[in-house]
This record gives structure tokens, sequence and C-alpha cells, in this order.
């Protein structure tokens, strides 16, 4: 048998959680292949087969493991599928593994399944099918479910007890939770008239409670120690993006013509804060204990926003880039992040972070910093509004911008010029090819 281990993702990541199986138990598995991912307190990675054989799990998902522990394994003696076809083991092994977690099996009968929704998934004429398993109404059937099973019932808010079981006994397999959910149907909450429990942790309808993931509790506790460890102090500005506005408007045809991407916002405030670093390099410092150690390098991090939370890739040497490659670079590093495929190294080693609440719709924000760097620029939606253009009042597009700053580090004069000299920049966009 090989020993599937939790591998070493990083040197200050000890542990993690096992976030799901990608692969069956039973299933046949080739070298390479992706057995499933692993949830750490910094970034969401896969597990994958070293070796070709028949996979056995050893942990459940949303189990703690740690570096180096044993998660499955895989029988090398096990043969292939004939004729290199792939096997339908998630069927045949779905519900064995979910009967090791379960309860015993209920004894099967013959009466049909209790009303109040209980075929919620079901199309209605397999519902009345003769061979569908009938469940027992006396069943707690929230104390059969498997792990992961009540995970998708508590995440999605169902009542298992609505919900038509096809497993033995009228057991709830995942795929009859996932068909209810597909379905986008909910059975009724459970009533203490009928004795039937809800899942574990919930209220009904009303509430779920579920555990954060060791993702969202890291950022949790960096958004903390960074209000706790440093001055935080944040300025703000308004930028006209008339200028960059044209410019994407005059040039964006023949900008995806030649480089197949579009033309966004995010590679000209990339070029304005190098820019403004440039000018005030007290941004682009940081403290370690009573040093000040001064950056001469432009690596930024972009956040992007994903399902598991904010993360923060960074753009190595952006100084050198052209405004396509940067484009290219940030859409590359969206896809890793939705995809769950960052890793470490991508995070490490920003100096200064710009993160963009107007996708959202975000008028104003006060954007936390990400330690140990001293300045963040936070970006907010476009509106247009009345502003004073030479005596006469004139319709724009603005943008407000607020720049958090260390105050231990960065004085007020430094961070309102920074945040000044960003403006210029999406104004005057030539600024940088006058050098002045």
């Amino acid at each position: 048998m090989f020993e599937v281990k939790f591998p070493s993702v990083g040197e200050s990541i000890t542990s993690g959680v096992l976030g799901l199986w990608s692969k069956q138990k039973g299933e046949y598995v080739h070298a390479g292949d992706s057995l499933g991912e692993i949830e750490t307190d910094k970034v969401t990675s896969e597990v994958f087969a070293e070796v070709s054989g028949r996979f056995d799990p050893a942990v459940a998902e949303g189990d703690e493991i740690e570096v180096g522990q044993v998660i499955g394994q895989i029988d090398e003696s096990a043969e292939a599928p004939a004729n290199g076809a792939k096997e339908d083991t998630k069927a045949k092994a779905e519900e064995p593994e979910e009967e090791k977690d379960a309860a015993p099996p209920m004894p099967e009968k013959t009466s049909a399944a209790p009303a109040g929704g209980g075929g919620a998934g079901i199309p209605a004429a397999e519902r009345t099918a003769t061979s569908a398993p009938a469940r027992d109404p006396k069943v707690d059937v929230a104390a059969t479910l498997s792990p992961a099973v009540r995970r998708l019932v508590e995440e999605h808010g169902l009542d298992p007890s609505g919900i038509h079981g096809t497993g033995k006994g009228g057991r709830l397999l995942k795929s009859d939770v996932l068909a209810a959910i597909a379905e986008g149907k909910k059975a009724a909450p459970a009533s203490a008239a009928n004795g039937q429990s809800v899942p574990a942790g919930s209220n009904g309808d009303r509430t779920v409670r579920k555990k954060m993931t060791p993702l969202r509790q890291r950022i949790a506790q960096r958004l903390v120690s960074a209000q706790h460890n440093a001055a935080l102090l944040t300025t703000f500005n308004e930028v006209d993006m008339s200028t960059v506005m044209r410019l994407r408007k005059q040039f964006q045809e023949r900008f995806v013509a030649k480089h197949e991407i579009k033309l966004g916002f995010m590679s000209f405030f990339v070029k304005a804060v190098i820019y403004a670093l440039k000018e005030v390099p007290a941004l682009n410092a940081q403290l370690d204990g009573d040093e000040i150690i001064q950056n001469h390098f432009y690596d930024l991090g972009v956040a992007i926003s994903t399902d598991k939370g904010l993360l923060v890739p960074v753009l190595r040497g952006p100084d050198a880039m052209s405004m396509a490659e940067i484009e290219q670079g940030i859409i590359a590093y969206a896809k890793k992040a939705r995809a769950g495929k960052i890793t470490l190294p991508d995070l490490e080693g920003g100096v200064f972070t710009i993160t963009n609440g107007g996708t959202f719709g975000s008028m104003l924000s006060t954007p936390l910093l990400n330690p140990p760097q001293s300045g963040i620029l936070g970006m907010h939606n476009i509106v247009e509004r009345p502003v004073a253009i030479d005596g006469r009042v004139e319709i724009r597009p603005m943008m407000y911008l607020a720049l958090t700053y260390d105050h231990r580090l960065v004085d007020g004069k430094e961070a309102v010029t920074f945040l000044v000299r960003v403006k210029e920049f999406i104004e005057q966009p030539s600024l940088t090819l006058l050098d002045v």
C-alpha cells in the first residue's frame, strides 16, 4: 500500500483541513491525478496521486490534519480498468463509504416516504417507482448522515428529512443532496410534531452554524493584528477618470486586437502607484523591530476576491511590464485564485497593495494594511458628479481614493503627497513619458 500524506506547502504551515475529495473510496486513480484539496490558513492546495492504483481515503472531508499525516492509501496491486475505460467506481463506492460513518442501516419498509416534501430533488415519476427505497418515518434522518452529506446539508440550510434518499433504507447520499440543491428546492422546516430533527447547529432554515475555514481564520487574525500592531491612518482624495476612460475607449479595439486582452483600469493604477512610490519612497518601506527596511523594488499585491476569501497575489517587477503584461498577470492570478490554485510563493514578498472595492459598488472605505507593508491603496466606484473646472461646473466621472498607511513610519505629508502623485498620474498619464 502506498501512503498518501499531507505534503508540506510552506515552512510556516503545519496543519490544514481536508476540504474535499475529488476521488472516491475504491476508485482507480492514475499517477498525477488530483485526489482532493487541502485548505490551510494561507492557500488551498491539491494533493496528487504519486502512483496508480485503487484509492482509499483515511480521513473525512472537514477533518483537521497535520503536515506529514497519512490521509489515504493507494493499492498499487489493483488492476486498472479493462481497455483503459474508467470504472463507475464513484457510484459503487459512495454508499459503502457513507455507511461507514453512519448509524446501522435502517430496516426497509414498504410504506411511502413521509409527507412534507420528501421527494425533493427527485422527479415525480421516479418518486413513485416501486424500486425506490422507503424510509422509516420513525428514524432520525439527521443521525444517519455521513460527514460529507452533513456538510452539504448544513451549508445549504436543508432539512434532510425533506429530501428523498436513494441509499439503503432510504438514507441520503451525496448525489441526493446535490440533486435537491440543483433543483433549488428546500424541504419544509422539521416540526416538533413529527419528532424529526434539524441539522446539527441549525435552527430550521433560520440559522446555519459552520466552522470557519483556515483561510478565513487567517484573514481574521491578520486584520486584527494590523489594527493592533500598527498606527493606522487613512487619507482620501478624488480623481477625475475622464482621461483614462477616453484612452480606453479610443484604443480598446486596437489593444484587444494586438494583445487579445482588454485594457482595464487596474493597469493604470499599478503604473500610478509605481510612479508615486518612486516619488515617495517612505511608502515603499517597512518596520522590522526598531529598524526600517527600505525596498528598492516594486512588487505589488493586487487583492482578488474569491469564494473562500480575499487573496493578494503579488505582481513581480511590474515597473518593467507593459500595460498588457500587467493586465495579463492580473487575469492569470484571478483565474488561479478562483480555481484554488494559488500557491504560497504567489502571496509573498509584496511591498504595497492595491484593492478595488469599486467592483462591488463601494463609494468609500478605509482599507486595512497587509502586514508588514506600510501602505494600501483603495479604489472605489466611478460616479458622474458635478465638479468645478476652470470656473465652470462640469459633469465628470469621479472616483474616491483612500490610502491607509502606518503612521509610525509614514508622516501625513508623505501620505498626502503619495496620493496626489497617484491622482496626477491617472489624470495625466503622459507624466511618465515626459519623466516629470
